[in-house]
């Protein structure tokens, strides 16, 4: 029996409660050439913080010829963010940006009323076999934002922030953190950083944000005694300083800000508070009234159901 089974009955001590509150093993799925884990939504927990999904793409190389082909497709009421650790995807968007993204760079999309963008390979990279690993996730956009007007940001590597210490070196994705700020135009109080950690080396994490969590990408953290290892998204009790512990050379995400003003519904690449705004978008797409992507005539159908 783990300390958190020992002591979870008696968490109406906060000394008593383990610093980790939930886990989450995300499941895997085959997309045809590459995986990708799924750790938000979860059964456990549909967001944290801002957060409303949460994917680890790979690692994987490609057959020679081939790639990664994401057809356009449509959001609302959210922003994405994605962040590779190896690899490159070209961005197109129906506001006709035309951007790729590499390991260390940012592209925050923001859906809003709705953004329609695709995501490919380069055709340069295509004949020897492209690698793909890293992170997408969405933000929910709070209620004051969900229509806001569709925007694009690009953020070059070495705009974003850096902090280190013992064995840490950290860049700062998006949000505030550790004594940074990222100039990623976040619409919530949020958390996202890349942290590597030497064998043995300690992560202060602060209790700045009201709900955080790390999910481990490579070697092991401890916490208060137990083990996670990757593929593993653990979520923090809020209001309580925790230290993170490295077992060996470790890549962790930390993640989280403000919870949600409110429940959010989901449905394909939609997200909203309204599950009648929901209903919409898909009319919307079914009927072609989102905006197109100049030079990507493809698009995904509305899924069935």
């Amino acid at each position: 029996m783990s300390w958190r089974d020992a002591t979870e009955a008696d968490c109406s001590d906060p000394a008593n409660c383990p610093p980790v509150e939930t886990v989450i093993v995300p499941r895997s799925r085959d997309l045809g050439g590459f995986e990708v884990r799924r750790a938000l939504p979860a059964r456990e927990r549909q967001m944290v913080g801002p957060f409303i999904f949460f994917d680890q793409m790979g690692p994987a190389t490609f057959a020679r010829g081939t790639g990664i082909d994401v057809r356009p497709h449509p959001h609302i009421g959210l922003s994405t963010l994605t962040w590779l650790i190896e690899g490159e995807i070209m961005h197109r968007d129906s506001l006709g940006t035309v951007q790729p993204i590499r390991p260390g760079e940012v592209n925050w999309m923001t859906a809003g009323s709705g953004i329609v963008h695709s995501e490919r390979s380069p055709d340069a990279l295509r004949p020897e076999g492209p690698k793909l690993y890293g992170l997408q996730t969405w933000l929910a956009l709070p209620r004051e934002h969900e229509e806001t007007d569709p925007s694009f940001q690009h953020v070059p590597a070495g705009d974003l922030p850096a902090f280190d210490g013992e064995g840490i070196e950290g860049v700062l994705v998006a949000g505030s953190g550790w004594g940074e700020r990222s100039p990623v135009s976040v619409f919530s109080d949020t958390l996202y950083a890349d942290i590597r950690m030497a064998e043995g080396a300690t992560l202060a994490v602060p209790a700045d944000h009201e709900e955080r969590a790390f999910y481990v990408l490579d070697g092991a953290v401890e916490v208060a005694g137990e083990t996670f290892e990757p593929g593993t998204l653990a979520v923090l009790r809020p209001d309580r300083a925790v230290d993170l512990s490295a077992r060996g050379r470790t890549h962790i995400m930390m993640l989280g800000g403000a919870s949600a003003d409110g429940p959010r519904h989901i449905w394909w690449n939609f997200v909203s508070s309204s599950k009648d705004r929901l209903e919409q978008a898909k009319v919307d797409w079914q009927e072609g009234r989102f905006p197109t992507v100049k030079g990507d005539d493809d698009f995904i159908p509305l899924p069935n159901g």
